[in-house]
């Protein structure tokens, strides 16, 4: 795992952690604080919302990123001003924007920002739901209504059709992490029960073992890994594969739970891409990459 994929998992345990602690997108309005004119210079500090208005037709709108913003390729020869931790309001202030898009913990930069008369949409994260009613109200904002119609759509349909190929399997008890210390167990990251994590392991015909948890994020210790005994690992990652010895030695760092039937039996699986941790436009690909991982028979 490179810097910059390192990178990208603290940033989405931050979201999640920070996400636990307010509202998601589904309780309140996203875009509340924008508006309904449409946004025609928009700078975006999140990469999930980021590929949203590219996904909607509303790229020739945006003026700036994220410093972690990837995808689409267009994003990489736009201006960079910061991220969740460090914007540089300075510099958004001179791209002359009309909606900045912030995470809905950067409080005091939406102050700053409403200060100098420019509009905010302030994101949540949360679960797919969210994601799609976060898609609907970036159209509202941006002018692009048909469009992110017609996506949220596509996601809906993608998703139920994943739910559909793998009924009537039968659903392992899965361990889904998204973060710990390389070759350790330490400082372990999974999915909780709650969120879009959780949300796509179930449309992929999985069931989360922390399922009874009311958190998107967990912070298992062994012996409740033990005490879990996940029939499937599944540990996702941003960017591309790691090599093939780097896989075989983060799958020995499971051998101290031997006993756990997912090591026993062999089935820790790991998986590369942005769109495991981007909850974005990708959330249908992502859960059928994971059906398809945990139930390969049902897509012969």
């Amino acid at each position: 795992m490179d810097a910059r994929q390192k990178r990208l998992i603290l940033l989405f345990v931050g979201i999640v952690l920070v996400g636990g602690l307010v509202p998601s997108a589904t309780e309140q309005q996203p875009g509340s604080s924008a508006a309904t004119a449409p946004a025609r210079r928009i700078i975006s500090l999140v990469p999930a919302l980021t590929e949203m208005l590219f996904e909607i037709g509303a790229g020739p709108q945006v003026v700036a990123v994220s410093s972690f913003d990837d995808f689409p390729p267009e994003v990489k020869s736009l201006p960079r001003v910061g991220a969740l931790l460090d914007p540089d309001v300075e510099r958004i202030l001179t791209l002359r924007p009309d909606l900045v898009i912030t995470y809905g913990s950067q409080g005091s930069v939406e102050a700053q920002l409403s200060r100098a008369g420019i509009k905010t949409f302030s994101y949540r994260h949360g679960s797919v739901m969210a994601i799609l009613q976060t898609l609907r109200e970036l159209g509202r904002a941006t002018g692009r209504v048909p469009q992110a119609e017609r996506k949220t759509r596509e996601i809906e349909a993608k998703l139920n059709a994943v739910r559909a190929t793998v009924r009537g399997y039968a659903r392992p008890r899965v361990l889904l992490v998204f973060g710990r210390q390389p070759q350790s167990l330490r400082q372990m990251y999974a999915s909780g029960g709650v969120g879009f994590l959780n949300d796509i392991l179930e449309a992929a015909g999985g069931t989360n073992v922390f399922a009874d948890v009311e958190q998107e994020s967990v912070q298992p210790s062994q012996e409740t890994l033990l005490t879990r005994a996940p029939d499937v690992i599944i540990e996702i990652r941003s960017g591309r594969s790691d090599a093939a010895t780097d896989v075989l030695g983060e799958r020995s760092a499971w051998s101290p739970l031997a006993s756990i039937p997912a090591v026993r039996n062999g089935r820790i699986h790991f998986l590369s891409g942005a769109q495991y941790v981007v909850p974005g436009p990708r959330v249908g690909l992502a859960a059928e990459q994971l059906a398809r991982m945990l139930h390969p028979e049902a897509f012969k």
